[in-house]
């Protein structure tokens, strides 16, 4: 709504996204380019973390949107956007963040990160699926995608789903109570897990970042990440290959490339998220299934050579 909305009442120019952004923005701007707009990726280090002095040469380009968001839904890696929004407002720009994996998770404040539009989703911190918000400057001169009776002050038409609505505004309070707690049980027991996939012989990414509490993503050298999790799954755990929007995909994920992680170790990468009934057990258990998994794998590799 924000790239798409946004673009229709400016004139082509360019926008700039970080490199490792969600699709829900990333197509949406590529979108864009049949407009004659100009998408520009920006840079991260290999540790996920924005290159601050890339936003600052794309932005010397006339720009009129900027989207990076506050913590990858891969790697867990924080990103600077108040640092950004800073940058893009000197540059005339409208700046966008998408909120969703850190909400309820970490505390966001609006006026600090210093953006113009910033989007949440109810089912990240335990709330309907299909609920969403898009918080906005009230200057924001955004086009509805959809046309009709002028509901939600002419931005969405469309009956409202009230339930939802309702549901995410009793998760968004129930995730403030709790947020502290949760935040400091998932520190504890990702870093207990990143510990014992290290003495496994993984590779943890972003770690040398400021990451989300609950997530981590890791692979082993010469193991197929998807065959990994197909395994972890029949041993009860519930594990992703890459970014679970895009689990389809074949292809290693565009967030490590953009690291520049190597094709083969990328294509390895699997994706632990915690969530607020997860155990130490659990987190144990976690490791005896990967390793054994991880060792299955190799003496079946070294058969095969």
């Amino acid at each position: 709504m924000f790239v798409k909305g946004m673009a229709a009442y400016l004139k082509p120019a360019q926008i700039a996204v970080s490199a490792i952004e969600h699709p829900c923005v990333m197509k949406s701007a590529a979108s864009l380019v049949r407009s004659g707009w100009k998408l520009r990726k920006l840079g991260v280090d290999t540790n996920g973390a924005l290159d601050l002095e890339d936003v600052e040469m794309a932005l010397r380009e006339p720009s009129s949107l900027v989207s990076v968001m506050l913590a990858n839904n891969e790697t867990g890696v924080l990103q600077p956007v108040a640092e950004v929004a800073k940058r893009a407002r000197a540059a005339n720009a409208w700046m966008h963040t998408d909120a969703v994996q850190c909400a309820g998770k970490l505390p966001i404040d609006f006026d600090s990160l210093g953006v113009h539009a910033l989007t949440l989703s109810a089912h990240k911190m335990y709330g309907p699926k299909g609920a969403g918000a898009l918080v906005v400057d009230k200057r924001l001169p955004i086009k509805p995608l959809i046309d009709g009776g002028g509901h939600e002050h002419g931005l969405r038409s469309g009956t409202e789903n009230v339930p939802a609505i309702v549901g995410f505004g009793a998760a968004c309070e129930l995730a403030a109570r709790r947020m502290q707690s949760l935040a400091e049980q998932s520190a504890r027991l990702r870093d207990f897990i990143e510990t014992g996939l290290v003495e496994s012989g993984a590779i943890v990414f972003g770690v040398s970042s400021a990451r989300l509490p609950n997530t981590s993503y890791f692979s082993f050298e010469n193991i197929d990440g998807e065959s990994l999790v197909i395994e972890l799954n029949k041993a009860g755990f519930s594990v992703a290959s890459g970014s679970a929007c895009s689990s389809t995909s074949t292809e290693p994920s565009s967030t490590l490339l953009a690291m520049g992680v190597e094709p083969d170790l990328a294509r390895g990468a699997v994706r632990v998220s915690l969530g607020a009934d997860n155990t130490e057990q659990q987190a144990r258990d976690f490791l005896t299934a990967v390793t054994q998994v991880v060792a299955r794998f190799r003496r079946m590799t070294a058969v095969a050579v």
